[in-house]
């Protein structure tokens, strides 16, 4: 075979789907689990964390920047749904990628959403060590300064040797604890963690329902009478938000559809589990849709009760929906957001975790990570090793690296994914109109050219150039891997190796 042809052949979609019958992987989830799954990483690392940012960059108008990045993922999660329930295996958009466009832009997606899962657990996790020192200040217990956030301090260029002052840094000791627990409890099993995140997902969906109840006494709409203050913002090229942490900037609805867009990241984890899923041909497009449409509705809802409730300029950075409560003089509420704070982090992480593990699972199967990593411990039926890897990746990054820094690449990370997946969903309805689909896209070809264009815009014209720079440096070093490894060893016409990692085992 070519370099060339090898470079893009595809796997074959109907041999995924009999993969996807195979029961390596528990069978336990339902739709319901995957809509919680779904939730799990929407709602919670981003709204709580987010909408006072937004609110200060684009006054009450964040409603509209809420949803022009809920119709962005309204188009990719169409597409999400189609190919999930088309080919029901394990690894979201890097399989569908693999089945489409072929082994190159496999590999790009699956790198990219290294960005999605992995990436954002840290910044989520450093929001709950965050939410639980507030917590435990107000009980008089604190860490030590060193140990209470994540701030690596760099003199110069940080490839330089010695360049790492690691003697003066910060560092986060629990959101690191935090993220190897959620790793060691992932690794129990997938029905155990499903019913603890459920749990999760409740308690801070209660929040933010309570929120928007009690908030609706407060609403005047004198607030939403200056609507847009700032504009649609300045739509140039890689002219959006550098740096997430500033405030005093006015930045407009279009830089920070981009921004809050990171409230949306996680509706796709839904897909990631079809090989755990009692009826994939159902439950995932009713997980990616129910998830993504639920979480709309809230984010929404939200938004509306609290600009209505505070005038816009007054609107803090930290803890913004137990300000705009204050009126109330209910010091129970404030203690009911702080739990669904930490609830909704806590999902959120867990839920991240888990997308991250099975991508990573599904490439170490396909041949593009060494296939060890791919072994399923015989007791648990989860994928051990991949998941405790991630587990301390991802918590060396909680530990050092300050979440505005990671903020961004999660959100081009995702918004790149979901392009892929929308012209995926185009290229199958053309190459293999045969193939039956148990959900289908309507408006095709619109819809999914609609994604593609939405993605790409936020993309370009919503985050800056210093995060297409760095994304750009990332992709470099993991195409340098790919071509050492991925390359050379995987083959599209094995889907699965044919002698399985060490542990793995088919069971009834």
């Amino acid at each position: 075979m070519s370099f060339l042809r090898e470079l893009f052949a595809t796997t074959d979609a109907e041999k995924l789907r009999e993969l996807g019958t195979r029961k390596i992987l528990r069978r336990a989830l339902t739709a319901k689990d995957l809509v919680a799954i779904g939730l799990g990483t929407m709602i919670g690392g981003g709204i709580f964390t987010t909408i006072g940012t937004g609110v200060k960059g684009a006054g009450p108008a964040v409603i509209i920047s809420y949803l022009l990045a809920g119709l962005t993922s309204f188009f990719a999660a169409l597409c999400y749904a189609e190919l999930g329930a088309m080919v029901p295996v394990a690894g979201s958009a890097y399989t569908y990628a693999y089945a489409t466009m072929g082994k190159l832009f496999a590999w790009i997606i699956g790198f990219a959403l290294i960005f999605e899962y992995g990436i954002s657990a840290a910044p989520v996790a450093q929001q709950f060590s965050a939410a639980i020192q507030d917590v435990a200040k107000d009980a008089g217990m604190s860490l030590p300064g060193w140990a209470q956030q994540s701030n690596l301090i760099i003199h110069g260029a940080w490839w330089l040797p010695g360049s790492w002052d690691l003697a003066h840094s910060q560092y986060d000791l629990v959101a690191a604890a935090f993220v190897i627990g959620l790793s060691v409890l992932l690794s129990l099993g997938i029905r155990e963690s499903a019913s603890v995140n459920n749990v999760f997902v409740v308690l801070k969906i209660s929040a933010l329902i309570i929120f928007i109840i009690a908030g609706a006494f407060l609403v005047h709409a004198v607030n939403l009478h200056n609507f847009n203050p700032v504009g649609i913002g300045v739509l140039r090229p890689f002219g959006g938000m550098a740096d997430y942490s500033s405030s005093a900037q006015p930045y407009g609805i279009i830089p920070i559809a981009a921004y809050v867009f990171f409230s949306y990241i996680g509706f796709d984890t839904a897909t990631t589990t079809a090989e755990e899923c009692k009826n994939p041909q159902f439950d995932v497009p009713a997980g990616v849709i129910g998830a993504l449409a639920i979480g709309t509705l809230i984010y929404c809802a939200t938004a509306i009760v609290l600009v209505g409730a505070v005038p816009w300029n007054q609107v803090p950075i930290k803890n913004p929906l137990v300000y705009a409560l204050a009126p109330l003089h209910m010091p129970a509420l404030s203690w009911v957001i702080t739990i669904g704070v930490l609830a909704g982090t806590t999902s959120v992480a867990l839920a991240s975790l888990l997308g991250q593990s099975r991508i990573f699972y599904v490439m170490a199967r396909d041949g593009m990570l060494p296939p060890a990593v791919a072994a399923v411990h015989p007791r648990f039926k989860t994928p051990l090793i991949t998941t405790m890897i991630t587990g301390v990746a991802v918590a060396v990054l909680a530990l050092i690296v300050p979440l505005n820094n990671l903020l961004n690449l999660v959100n081009i990370g995702t918004l790149i994914a979901f392009s892929v997946v929308c012209a995926g969903v185009l290229y199958l309805r053309k190459k293999r109109p045969e193939l039956p689909r148990s959900f289908r896209v309507p408006f095709v070809p619109l819809f999914p050219i609609l994604g593609i264009v939405f993605s790409l815009f936020l993309a370009v014209f919503g985050l800056s150039r210093a995060t297409w720079t760095w994304f750009a440096i990332a992709l470099v070093c993991g195409l340098v891997f790919f071509f050492a490894y991925g390359f050379r060893k995987s083959n599209p016409a094995d889907v699965v190796p044919v002698e399985e990692p060490s542990g793995i085992q088919e069971y009834a």
